[in-house]
């Protein structure tokens, strides 16, 4: 049996039912990765020898009949800019090659706490800046649908991890649009939640005000099952919210009568690809089918979503990576005149060009003579955009719309069009600055067989209805069983 197929709550059956152990479980998802990962490139840190010696514990537990989590004895994966006590945290950046954090990441900590197996770090773009991972320090991350294509930026190691079945699921982050995107090109689930719903304690910041971790999961199932672990206030991050963790799991009913889907005209006028509308559209008209009303809205504003993300982001980012200057942790160089020497070169060794430039363009948008014109009006636009979504969920409980414009381009077709990459936010960003959640799950295949995403976004807090929908949808469809072709063995 090839346990490494498996999705988490199939695995737990198994092990309920003393059919395998958690050490099978283990050692069949290590040897997946060690047959495939040297195409796939998901990896940076591998803590193979930790998750043996895990399992092996949670075997001699078990015999013990002493009650463990659901989660308890899984193999996950972690992106790689999520602090974990003594295992190497990267950010695939030079900067932090060596970095060990003494302490982890709250979402971490609580899949720990539940005996989750650590497999290892996923790679991510440079502090998760860029759209393909070929900003990272250490390796690009390809597509398990066809390794000539990318996974994704910034969560493409997690998505293209649990696409290849090297892990079960994966804790990954989400600022404009990453966790999603990578979700959608590799054919899996992934979830934003709303902002503040799970801590960023332990999280390498990139954008402050919108980074999110969330999970990615071969279904909607695991992906509540994940979620319902790491959600909630966490006292150690301020910005938390307060609301109640409601049973995301138990939420799961194939049923959606009644349910008011809003399908977002923005996103099927102009620039999208033929076989991406009609794979959304089709999926749309499932829902209706299903029992849901579903009807056209426009919100105008989201066209500025793109343009607004990047001029915060950016401005974020200036701030937050002035912390690295070679004194207190990370890269140093070793030889300098004095201490403007010192910060000079640690950061021009140790920063690629993508992080240089997005640090440039935030402390122009914050300077004195552009404030005003650029982050100002980006903030003003934040609040026009998170105003429009307010009203319209209003009348609908959830918004349709499509992931990304295009499923997953080959290497290097993109990186001469500053405008393409700039678009690929176009339709996550509008959550990301509006703090609300929203889920890409599989919903169709283009022409070359590569999947392609359809996303729900809801009012905030209101994850359990998103997952809901996503879970109807997936019961009546077949998308999300279907695994990459390629023939690893």
């Amino acid at each position: 049996m090839e346990l490494y197929k498996l999705t988490v709550h199939e695995a737990v059956d198994l092990i309920n039912k003393k059919e395998v152990t958690y050490q099978q479980i283990v050692q069949s998802a290590l040897q997946q990765i060690h047959e495939v990962d040297k195409d796939v490139k998901a990896f940076i840190t591998l803590t193979d020898e930790r998750a043996l010696e895990d399992s092996r514990q949670l075997d001699a537990v078990k015999a013990d009949e002493e009650g463990l989590s659901v989660l308890a004895g899984i193999p996950f994966g972690v992106e790689d800019n999520i602090c974990t006590q003594g295992v190497r945290t990267t950010c695939a950046s030079k900067m932090l090659d060596n970095f060990v954090p003494p302490y982890s990441a709250t979402a971490f900590s609580r899949i720990a706490r539940q005996r989750g197996v650590l497999m290892g770090k996923l790679n991510t773009d440079e502090f998760s800046m860029g759209l393909t991972t070929e900003t990272s320090y250490f390796h690009e991350t390809r597509n398990p649908w066809d390794l000539n294509r990318i996974a994704g930026g910034a969560s493409a190691g997690a998505a293209a991890a649990v696409a290849a079945d090297e892990v079960f699921y994966a804790l990954a982050t989400d600022t404009g649009g990453s966790l999603r995107r990578a979700a959608a090109f590799c054919g899996v689930v992934g979830l934003k939640p709303t902002y503040g719903m799970v801590s960023r304690y332990g999280v390498i910041s990139s954008g402050s005000s919108m980074d999110q971790v969330g999970p990615i999961a071969k279904n909607v199932k695991d992906c509540a099952l994940v979620f319902q672990a790491i959600a909630g206030s966490d006292k150690a991050d301020p910005m938390t919210a307060t609301a109640r963790v409601a049973d995301y799991v138990g939420a799961l009913a194939d049923d959606i009568k009644g349910l008011r889907i809003g399908l977002l005209r923005e996103c099927f006028d102009k620039g999208i690809d033929k076989d991406v509308k009609e794979a959304v559209l089709n999926a749309a008209k499932t829902l209706e089918g299903l029992g849901a009303h579903v009807e056209e809205i426009s919100l105008p504003s989201v066209e500025l979503a793109p343009a607004a993300h990047c001029v915060i982001l950016s401005a974020e980012v200036s701030s937050n990576l002035g912390r690295y200057d070679g004194i207190k942790y990370g890269y140093r160089v070793e030889r300098c005149q004095d201490l403007d020497d010192l910060y000079k070169k640690t950061r021009t060794q140790g920063f690629g060009d993508e992080v240089k430039l997005r640090v440039m363009l935030g402390t122009y948008a914050l300077s004195a003579g552009n404030y005003e014109r650029y982050y100002l009006q980006a903030l003003k636009v934040r609040t026009i955009i998170k105003a429009e979504l307010e009203k319209a969920f209003e009348k609908f409980d959830a918004v349709v719309l499509p992931t990304c414009s295009t499923t997953a381009w080959k290497f290097g077709d993109k990186v001469d069009s500053a405008l393409a990459m700039f678009l690929a936010d176009k339709y996550t960003a509008p959550a990301s600055i509006a703090g609300v959640p929203a889920i890409t799950i599989p919903c169709g295949f283009d022409v070359n067989g590569l999947p392609i995403g359809m996303q729900l976004m809801g009012k905030p807090f209101s994850e359990a209805t998103l997952l809901r929908i996503a879970f109807t949808f997936e019961q009546n469809t077949d998308y999300h069983i279907k695994r990459p072709a390629i023939d690893w063995r």
